[in-house]
């Protein structure tokens, strides 16, 4: 069964070949069989699944259901949920109980899917490996020497590996793209505002955005319809009704006019994944696109401006952990500050620290024009440059990242070559526009991924795109051998 797709699985469902209880029991057996392999885990709630999962029948049988109604899911554990652990990855988090449903959590709930637990991830979403978390490294299916990438990397290592048909990510630079690439998934990242944040723990409030991870389009569209929508609780949430994903997946894309950026294919990508993208290139223009060259001038700032912004918000979203309301206290406290100073450094990763010391320091009196201010100003024109290239192509094209799954520890003394990993997707997230990463093929064995971007809210488009694509390929149906 965990071959199939999502609507096969729903079609299952609603013909009683199999009940929820009994689907939600197959992806937990196999959890329990491959997950010690890959740590793509923190917590599975095979009690409260399979008690979800027995009222997803009861709708079944009441003819009350919808397409997604008994299909287990796994969320990334920064979507708190009632009674659950919410650890954000993280020693600080490690004994957090959310008191209550994240919206995105909420959601998912109404429309009757099933949830088989939480997935690993980096520490407070902080990290392109998934290599910080508190409760050890994630490893890809595909080569359990490498990593899955990050920081949605439990989400996608457990996608790819079969133990759930679909989960949650959030994408603050490339964590729900660049794991998806590495893993050989479909994942998206909506347009910022579209998906509630309420209940997302935050890392950087005006770059991350939750969004699925699928094997496909067609499934990964399935779950945004369910995720996306207005949120009154959520101050940057868009007022506005979304449309239904899937209803274009099967649209000709003939005449579509694709911008191919000319920054990012350079010395910069590897030779392969450059081979890879070439040819699926030349497999859309056969299904009619139209291809033209484009320039995106200020993309080579995206890096540095991303991390100088990101982490001045980290510094200040992360200030709440002090040991005094929730999350980790250290021992036997001598004073308020002494508590303050002990539990932030015994809770949180070096990762952490680092990134909390920097965003202090380009926030401070003295360095916040010359840094935080000047990083907003370059934004500004790094998505006036998305605006002129939209006044060209439907949609943008390019590699989601520059290499092929790099080996478990291979970066982590060199924090400037791990943030390079992400320098394909991070100005979609300052821009805020919707993209994203699809398999395109291999290298050396490896997956590789094919990334696409769209115009703000047009989500549908690169769905579309992306949908097509895997109808004249079957990259996206391949699996890691051993999970099979």
């Amino acid at each position: 069964m965990h071959t199939k797709t999502i609507t096969e699985l729903a079609l299952g469902l609603r013909q009683r070949e199999y009940s929820s209880v009994e689907l939600t029991q197959y992806f937990l057996e196999r959890i329990a069989k491959y997950d010690n392999q890959l740590n793509s885990f923190i917590t599975v709630t095979n009690d409260s699944a399979l008690a979800e999962a027995a009222v997803a029948d009861k709708h079944l049988a009441a003819g009350e259901a919808n397409i997604l109604t008994g299909i287990p899911l796994a969320h990334k554990d920064l979507f708190c949920t009632n009674g659950v652990k919410t650890s954000c990855g993280s020693k600080m988090l490690d004994n957090f109980i959310a008191p209550y449903d994240a919206t995105v959590v909420e959601k998912c709930k109404a429309a009757g899917m099933v949830m088989l637990g939480k997935t690993n991830m980096d520490e407070f979403a902080m990290g392109s490996s998934n290599e910080t978390s508190f409760y050890g490294p994630v490893k890809n299916p595909w080569d359990i020497n490498t990593v899955p990438g990050g920081s949605s990397g439990g989400s996608s290592s457990a996608v790819a590996a079969s133990l759930t048909p679909i989960a949650t990510g959030t994408d603050t630079g490339g964590s729900i793209r660049q794991p998806s690439a590495l893993c050989g998934v479909t994942g998206l990242k909506p347009t910022y505002g579209s998906v509630s944040r309420y209940g997302m723990i935050a890392f950087a409030s005006s770059l991350d955005q939750g969004g699925p991870i699928g094997h496909n389009a067609e499934d990964v569209a399935l779950l945004l319809n369910v995720m996306s929508g207005f949120d009154k609780r959520d101050s940057t949430s868009i007022e506005q009704t979304p449309p239904d994903y899937t209803a274009n997946l099967t649209k000709s894309i003939k005449g579509l006019k694709i911008g191919l950026i000319k920054e990012h294919f350079n010395d910069g990508l590897d030779a392969k994944v450059s081979k890879v993208l070439d040819k699926s290139i030349k497999e859309l223009e056969q299904a009619g696109a139209i291809f033209q060259e484009i320039s995106l001038p200020h993309s080579h700032l995206s890096v540095p401006i991303y991390y100088i912004i990101a982490l001045g918000e980290c510094s200040s979203n992360l200030s709440r952990y002090d040991g005094v309301r929730f999350g980790h206290r250290c021992a036997d406290p001598q004073d308020l500050l002494d508590l303050y100073k002990r539990s932030r450094a015994e809770g949180f990763g070096a990762e952490v620290k680092r990134r909390i010391m920097l965003g202090t320091y380009v926030l401070s009196a003295g360095y916040y024009d010359a840094y935080y201010l000047k990083a907003q100003q370059i934004r500004r024109l790094i998505s006036e440059d998305f605006k002129a290239a939209f006044n060209q192509v439907d949609v943008i094209l390019g590699p989601t990242t520059p290499t092929t799954a790099f080996a478990i520890g291979a970066k982590m003394d060199d924090p400037i070559t791990m943030y390079l990993s992400d320098i394909y997707t991070i100005a979609c997230n300052l821009a805020g526009l919707p993209a994203m990463s699809i398999p395109a093929g291999f290298a050396d064995n490896m997956p590789v991924g094919l990334h696409l971007v769209g115009n703000y809210l047009d989500e549908a488009r690169i769905l579309n795109i992306a949908h097509q694509y895997q109808q004249i390929t079957d990259w996206h149906k391949q699996n890691p051998v051993g999970f099979d």
